[in-house]
């Protein structure tokens, strides 16, 4: 069986990026006519056999009729403006989604807001600095953590589900969690979004438990557990194996197509892998749907820069977050909500008014 990809590339920005559009000269990304790209990146599997071709978008019509059948449908998804179907944010800029983590033994920031005021503080301050955003989680998933029972997760998290809404209304309310049970009791206390880094996969019954609310959803990539996921990750191809998983996921699982696609930065991924994943992150963007990256803190950046502290990774988080932006990333989910979002809004303004 053969199987085609379709990668945007050779991005433009600002005002060459309108120019070019206006001239039909390139397509924008995302419907975003601040960042065009007038080149595409055609990937051809075949069993364990790939190939890759860049071509200018206007000589589509010189492919075969297969090809070309399959990369027109690619690009009108690639270039469509994304459906805003989460509570008060806009797919058509940049997000900063806000971690909450009550949890002792996260590998950033384990304990450290466990505290109801201290919570709640950590709260304002985020939403003060810019996260459309809050992301509660009870259970760490760290590499190498263990699991905890539902009644645990839920203890840790219930006075702040049950509380943000009467001070944040109008602000989007995610959950992180593996387990249907509080998915359920998180939907009930006012939570927007539902963030499992499991795909879906830990608790079997849990698409179909919540199923009649209609709530949107992360599907985020791991290869494995947290106690497992990195112990020598292996795959075919790690771009193009998680595409196949997005894809095939969504046809299985998903209806309503309100989904947000998570490739899962440091998720049974090595090195290699996260810097691929990152660098042709555009690829993605041809299954029509808005897509959020975590890659605040990461142990990839301690890889590269030698920091082992994790407090002290914000500047590879900002420069790979910057990067991500230019290739039309919509939701960063950050610790350090100030500093990055400070990043997006001047890269972003240096962006619209870029010229070559």
């Amino acid at each position: 069986m053969i199987k085609y990809y379709t990668r945007a590339c050779n991005f433009k920005y600002g005002s060459s990026a309108r120019h070019l559009i206006k001239h039909n000269l390139a397509l924008p990304l995302c419907g975003n006519k601040n960042i065009a790209f007038d080149e595409i990146e055609i990937i051809t599997r075949k069993k364990n056999k790939i190939s890759s071709k860049k071509i200018n978008f206007k000589k589509i019509n010189s492919l075969t009729s297969k090809k070309k059948n399959k990369i027109k449908k690619d690009i009108k998804k690639i270039t469509t403006k994304r459906k805003n179907f989460l509570k008060n944010v806009n797919f058509s800029s940049p997000s900063v989604m806000g971690i909450l983590n009550l949890t002792p033994d996260s590998f950033s920031d384990g304990g450290k807001f466990n505290k109801k005021k201290k919570s709640f503080d950590h709260i304002a301050k985020m939403i003060k600095s810019g996260a459309s955003i809050i992301d509660v989680g009870g259970e760490s998933t760290r590499p190498g953590s263990q699991d905890i029972t539902s009644s645990l997760e839920w203890k840790r998290v219930k006075y702040v589900l049950n509380n943000f809404k009467k001070k944040y209304k109008k602000k989007c309310l995610s959950i992180d969690t593996r387990k249907s049970e509080l998915m359920i009791k998180g939907i009930k206390s006012g939570v927007d979004l539902i963030n499992d880094v499991s795909g879906f996969k830990y608790d079997k019954s849990s698409l179909s438990k919540i199923r009649k609310y209609k709530i949107p959803k992360v599907l985020h990539h791991m290869q494995g557990t947290p106690n497992t996921m990195q112990v020598n990750p292996k795959y075919k191809n790690v771009l193009l194996d998680i595409y196949d998983f997005f894809e095939s996921t969504i046809k299985k699982n998903f209806k309503d197509n309100n989904i947000i696609l998570d490739p899962g930065i440091g998720f049974g991924k090595t090195l290699k892998h996260n810097l691929t994943l990152i660098s042709k992150i555009s690829l993605f963007h041809s299954l029509g749907l808005p897509i959020l990256i975590g890659t605040s803190r990461k142990r990839f950046i301690s890889q590269i820069s030698g920091i082992n502290d994790s407090k002290e990774r914000i500047g590879g988080t900002i420069a790979s977050v910057l990067f991500l932006l230019s290739q039309g990333v919509q939701i960063f989910r950050v610790h350090n909500v100030n500093e990055v979002k400070q990043g997006i809004l001047v890269f972003k303004k240096i962006l619209s008014n870029f010229k070559n």
